[in-house]
């Protein structure tokens, strides 16, 4: 089982000093990680979702880390993919320039940056952001498995060839946001790796499991993009370990309750968020909270996911190590590849991210690692 993390930039009450602070906060706990025995980290890319996240470069922030580290992974979680953000070959190219400067330490993961803000900010059509999603990872795939390639679908590219060529071959290991069964299916007939939201809890990751593994087994591969399948199954875990348990849950719900907030904030039209006090009951503001979204959404006719997914249940890994090591127990016993840990949450302070990855780095990775060794 490996170790991650990921990073969004979400900060509270933002200003450029604030902004500039968080993303060196960010490359700081980066660093930390690959010191304590994390095998990733992640970042997202999101583009004017103020205080959700302030990641709209993911390719620089994951360059500088890539430079400040050796062995550990750096991937995409994911890059908007439709045409209107980027170019496939521009992705291509950075990709691989990436890949080759790391050392062959690169994922990269797709999306469709299907929020009304970012669609605004690029003009991108939401009924184009899942076919071009998926004509885009077919593009790059062949881009870099090919000494020189031509594609002539939605778009007309060369004949030409995408320079450098990565190190990793036939290229960079492919991924895939997903936060329902639906698209669970689509990566696995893709035959691409499954980045999910872990916010539902342990039993919802077992059923994302499950959707996955199913669709895996009745594929024909028909439908793959590149020429063999990446079947890595990452949850999300989010988690503030700290030796004091009850202060670890108050800043991790608080943390939560801000990013459940910004989602509902730009994924649904609810209020901006708020930083709130740290000793407030974050775990029952969230139950009320989720309950007038969903009332509010319902009487807009508007689908509840993806706002709703998960993001009010707190039963995570908020506490000491052996809460921890718990949690992770139950994500383990469900067959999950990854542990994507969520630390960097827009209120908890620099100071108790970088004592949460050292207290994964010192007790929990190590018990997993253990455990693997005398299998």
């Amino acid at each position: 089982m490996k170790f991650s993390m990921i990073f969004e930039a979400q900060l509270v009450d933002p200003t450029p000093d604030r902004e500039h602070r968080v993303i060196h906060d960010c490359v700081e706990q980066a660093v930390l990680a690959e010191e304590m025995g994390f095998d990733r980290i992640w970042a997202v890319e999101h583009h004017s979702l103020t205080q959700y996240a302030h990641m709209s470069a993911s390719e620089i922030f994951l360059t500088w880390v890539a430079a400040r580290t050796t062995t550990l992974r750096v991937g995409h979680g994911v890059v908007t993919m439709p045409f209107g953000y980027q170019h496939p070959v521009r992705v291509a190219e950075r990709a691989a320039m990436l890949d080759v400067l790391s050392g062959g330490r690169l994922d990269v993961g797709a999306g469709r940056g299907a929020t009304a803000q970012e669609m605004r900010m690029f003009g991108v059509r939401r009924e184009d952001t899942e076919p071009q999603t998926e004509e885009a990872l077919r593009i790059f795939a062949a881009a870099w498995r090919e000494p020189e390639f031509e594609w002539h679908g939605s778009l007309d590219i060369g004949p030409g060839a995408v320079l450098p060529r990565p190190v990793q071959t036939p290229h960079p290991p492919l991924f895939m946001a997903c936060s329902r069964h639906e698209s669970l299916t689509r990566a696995a007939e893709l035959g691409i790796g499954a980045l999910v939201m872990g916010f539902a809890g342990a039993d919802d990751v077992r059923a994302m499991r499950k959707a996955y593994d199913e669709a895996i087994a009745v594929r024909d591969g028909s439908r793959f993009v590149s020429t063999e399948a990446n079947d890595h199954f990452s949850a999300l875990c989010p988690t503030i370990v700290l030796d004091d348990p009850a202060r670890a849950l108050r800043l991790g719900t608080r943390g939560q309750r801000f990013f459940a907030e910004s989602i509902a904030h730009w994924y649904g039209g609810a209020p901006a968020p708020t930083g709130y006090a740290e000793d407030e009951d974050h775990t029952g503001a969230l139950a009320r909270e989720r309950d007038a979204l969903i009332a509010r959404l319902h009487e807009a006719d508007i689908p509840a996911r993806p706002v709703d997914t998960g993001t009010y249940n707190t039963d995570h890994a908020y506490g000491d190590a052996d809460t921890a090591i718990a949690y992770v127990e139950r994500l383990r016993g469900i067959g999950v590849d990854e542990v994507m840990c969520l630390i960097q949450m827009g209120t908890v302070p620099q100071d108790v991210c970088l004592e949460t990855i050292r207290q994964w780095g010192e007790k929990v990775i190590p018990h997993f690692r253990a455990l693997e060794a005398t299998e």
